[in-house]
């Protein structure tokens, strides 16, 4: 027994196919299988056996997602920029522009003329890394340093005097004081590249408070997506997206809210919804543009199928398609229950219609 949202989504495909399938209800029988005398028939599908998959579209957003603060006195950014300052002073004399990109070791800001680098790592800088300190942060520090291609010392959790040695080394080549040790506000730490979203501060301002806002440098899909279709969203399954321009692209969902919100008392109760795009060249230039975006339903395998079009509207009732028994013989309407309408087919079960059976599709 089929769905009513099925028999729904069917009403509104036929709809859709205007007078190219419904208009030729005259050139059949009645509600059962009967001869046609018509004219030759201007063009057929097979009936096939596939999978029908209905989808949802819902409203997303193209972006480079969420942005995070950057802040002079928090976060490990900010500072004198002096290896071993680690003062919240200074005067910011450069700050990069909205869309820079910044990878490990560049410059986040600048703060009296020195560079503030960017380093990767979850953990942010909050204490002196000198000879003799040890943990977590030292390793993450020290990963950092050896990616950047100097070495000399032993990757690990213990900040010896050869990473001391290695350090003042990488502040020489930054123009930093060489002191040997790195201090809280000396470097930025971010878990990868950045890209500035936008200015907070500029130069001559004090090297304090928020200074930028960025985001990641992939874009991705953001859904707020209502709950009632929350059971469609699984972390790892794909969807189709709609782009501005007409064309599409595929992606997959990488992360689902667990937090459901309201923006307004009116307004859908929603947990946001973030999509993965492997294709970022098919994206072009679009950043906040919104899109469509498809997720999918249920998926119907193994059933027959025809385009929307061959269905014809029989007197009695109900639909029908038009079978080509042969060459030469009559064509005949054979009546059709129909089942789901997904991807501009219909789902179809009836006497005489089998896979491979010729059905008239007008043009």
């Amino acid at each position: 027994m089929r769905r009513s949202r099925a028999i729904a989504l069917g009403v509104l495909a036929v709809a859709a196919v205007g007078g190219a399938g419904l208009a030729t209800a005259g050139l059949g029988g009645g509600g059962g299988s009967g001869s046609s005398g018509g004219p030759k028939v201007p063009a057929t599908a097979a009936v096939e056996r596939t999978t029908l998959t209905e989808t949802q579209k819902v409203d997303g957003t193209l972006g480079y997602g969420d942005t995070t603060a950057l802040s002079a006195a928090s976060g490990g950014s900010g500072g004198s920029g002096k290896g071993g300052g680690g003062s919240s002073s200074g005067t910011i004399t450069w700050l990069p522009s909205a869309g820079t990109k910044i990878g490990r070791g560049e410059p986040a800001y600048r703060v009296d003329n020195r560079p503030v680098p960017l380093l990767y790592g979850r953990m942010p800088l909050y204490r002196t890394l000198k000879d003799g300190v040890s943990g977590t942060d030292v390793l993450q520090f020290e990963r950092n340093l050896a990616a950047l291609g100097y070495s000399g010392f032993d990757v690990d959790k213990e900040y010896s005097s050869a990473t001391a040695t290695a350090v003042k080394e990488w502040q020489e080549d930054l123009g930093m004081e060489e002191t040997g040790q790195v201090a809280p506000g000396s470097v930025v730490v971010a878990r990868d590249e950045i890209r500035v979203a936008e200015r907070r501060a500029q130069a001559g301002d004090r090297a304090s408070g928020q200074l930028l806002t960025y985001t990641g440098t992939t874009r991705v899909v953001t859904v707020n997506l209502d709950v009632k279709y929350q059971k469609l969203a699984k972390a790892g399954a794909g969807v189709t997206i709609d782009l501005p321009d007409g064309g599409s692209t595929k992606g997959t969902i990488s992360s689902v809210g667990k937090v459901a919100t309201q923006a307004k008392a009116d307004d859908p109760t929603t947990v946001k919804v973030t999509v993965e795009i492997g294709r970022q060249r098919a994206l072009g230039s679009y950043d906040k543009a919104p899109v469509d975006v498809y997720l999918t339903a249920s998926k119907h395998a193994s059933v027959l199928a025809v385009p929307v079009g061959a269905l014809v509207a029989l007197p009695g009732g109900g639909y029908g398609v038009q079978v080509v028994p042969g060459a030469s013989a009559p064509v005949r309407t054979v009546k059709v229950d129909t089942g789901v309408f997904a991807q501009g087919k219909v789902e179809v079960t009836g006497s005489g219609v089998t896979e491979g059976t010729k059905v008239v599709v007008p043009t």
